[in-house]
């Protein structure tokens, strides 16, 4: 177990010490969870009030806040106790998972497959022909990587990914468990005679960029003819579903069970909230935010915030949920 002062924890954090504690902390945990060995975080004022009953020995709380430790307790201020927070899991994180042989005897690896140096690769893995593996990639148990994939230096794959053949994945990614990178396209045409669907090969592939993070259970399908791009910095939650030819810009971040129907555009630092759906050929621009089970049906100009079903501006909806509830409390 790592445990820490907190003039050690203040010493990473380089905030204001408020106040004393004698107490070793062992971990982090929320107020009403926290122990006497516990550090805890207060991020917005309304959390505040829990303090005096927390038995949390020390909490990073924002600057600006008024609050007074207690004895034999202390506070952290810092500018934003969201980031610090970050920081401070970072210090708390627990070894990796072992690796007792760098590469399990279990893994089938073609011949014409490139391994990098220091390439960790665990039991029943299969990496096709012609594989590119950079260097200080990890590649958990039962991950599969097709014929002519690219992965670059320092990714991290869990266990149970798929990476379909052709597919390239940027520098320092991470690729949660049982996602799937590259699978076809949902393409479908009435057949000419009526009776059935003709399926629409996808020919294309997908491209990670550097340092994205793909969640759990996450599909990007492949481009029809060229590429599904998520670009660099990118975060994918868990349950997203991304379908063909769509490109993100950088840094944009989609919540769980959000999804982007085929050759949707995403420009940088976009936001979508949990279940959120953009239809087909659809442009978002730079900066949006999109809020959570919204419809987003035409394009999106830079820097608008939108919300609801079908997204509008998100003040306007809000207008409009007001005008509605109005008319049902009058019974109208």
């Amino acid at each position: 177990m790592k445990s820490f002062t907190i003039e050690e924890i203040n010493a990473v954090l380089q905030g204001e010490l408020i106040g004393q504690t004698t107490n070793i902390i062992n971990g982090p945990e929320q107020l009403d969870m926290a122990t006497n060995n516990h550090i805890s975080f207060i991020g917005d004022k309304k959390y505040i009030k829990y303090w005096a009953d927390s038995k949390a020995a020390a909490a990073i709380v924002n600057q600006d806040f008024i609050i007074e430790p207690g004895q034999n307790r202390a506070l952290i201020k810092v500018k934003n106790a969201d980031l610090a927070m970050a920081q401070l899991l970072e210090l708390f994180v627990p070894e990796d998972p072992i690796f007792d042989e760098v590469i399990h005897p279990t893994a089938v690896i073609h011949a014409t497959a490139t391994i990098g140096t220091n390439t960790r690769i665990g039991a029943g893995c299969y990496i096709g022909a012609h594989v590119v593996i950079g260097n200080d990639v990890t590649i958990y148990p039962n991950t599969t990587i097709l014929d002519k994939v690219s992965i670059g230096n320092d990714s991290i794959l869990y266990p149970g990914v798929v990476i379909r053949e052709r597919c390239i994945v940027g520098h320092h990614c991470i690729i949660h468990s049982n996602a799937n990178i590259g699978s076809d396209g949902f393409g479908f045409r009435a057949s000419p005679d009526g009776k059935g669907l003709v399926k629409i090969p996808h020919i294309g592939n997908v491209v990670l960029g550097n340092y994205v993070e793909i969640g759990s259970s996450t599909c990007i399908d492949r481009g029809k003819f060229s590429s599904t791009i998520i670009g660099d910095g990118s975060k994918l939650d868990n349950l997203v579903q991304i379908g063909h030819n769509s490109k993100t810009g950088k840094f944009c971040m989609m919540a769980g069970s959000s999804g982007l129907a085929g050759s949707v555009t995403l420009g940088n630092g976009v936001m979508i909230g949990g279940g959120v759906c953009v239809s087909d050929h659809v442009t978002v621009g730079n900066g949006v935010m999109i809020g959570g089970m919204s419809g987003v049906i035409s394009d999106v100009p830079d820097g608008k915030k939108i919300l609801g079903y079908p997204a509008v501006d998100a003040r306007d909806c809000l207008k409009q949920w007001a005008y509605i509830r109005n008319m049902v409390s009058q019974g109208k």
